[in-house]
């Protein structure tokens, strides 16, 4: 994909068919599997509570200066 068709995929507006039926279907096991590895991950990574909301606040600070800057 070029970089302007992966723009259009991403700037795409999903219809409320399509939002429906990707959120009424059933997840894949490899997307399960992704999103179990992804957890496992986390967890480890951050282990307590106290790491994990300083992580999603530092995050969030990170989204919120690129939200931002493209306005």
């Amino acid at each position: 994909m070029t970089p302007r068709s992966i723009q259009d995929a991403i700037d795409r507006i999903v219809t409320d068919t399509e939002l429906r039926e990707a959120l009424d279907g059933p997840i894949s096991e490899a997307e399960r599997d992704e999103m179990l590895s992804l957890h496992r991950w986390f967890t480890r990574r951050y282990p307590s509570a106290e790491e994990r909301l300083a992580y999603v606040r530092q995050a969030y600070e990170r989204w919120r200066g690129t939200v931002n800057r493209s306005s």
